[in-house]
């Protein structure tokens, strides 16, 4: 199949297909006599894992890793485990950070309410923000 076709089987643009080769994500198909790429469904079925992999998180490095365990014929789930187990541990600390942020904003939003805008006096300070002395 051309370029065109694969991308629309494998739900990715001919741009991206083009950078996955340039990056040895996808080999570098076989080309008619007219210079055109000729891709088989293994490149769609790739192009898919590609796309369903970074849906999981997994970066094109991390991608490329297990693909390369996979071209050379080994198993690959305890390292995608691995991968994925960082990516967990990474969020959940994200989600750490986000919640001590989210209290501090609820923080001030609660004073926020109990100040009078009259009192806000100090030309460089907006007096929500300011810690009470």
């Amino acid at each position: 199949m051309k370029i065109g076709a694969l991308a629309e089987r494998s739900g990715v643009t001919t741009k991206t297909i083009r950078y996955y080769e340039s990056i040895d994500l996808l080999a570098e198909p076989q080309r008619t006599p007219s210079g055109y790429r000729e891709y088989g469904e293994e490149a769609a079925e790739r192009l898919r894992f590609i796309r369903d992999a970074q849906s999981s998180g997994l970066s094109l490095s991390e991608i490329q890793s297990v693909l390369e365990l996979k071209d050379a014929g080994a198993r690959s789930c305890d390292h995608t485990a691995a991968l994925l187990e960082r990516h967990l541990e990474e969020i959940d600390d994200q989600i750490a950070r986000l919640q001590v942020a989210r209290a501090e904003l609820v923080e001030l939003a609660d004073r926020s309410r109990g100040l009078d805008p009259a009192a806000c006096t100090d030309p460089h300070r907006c007096q929500v923000i300011a810690a009470s002395d």
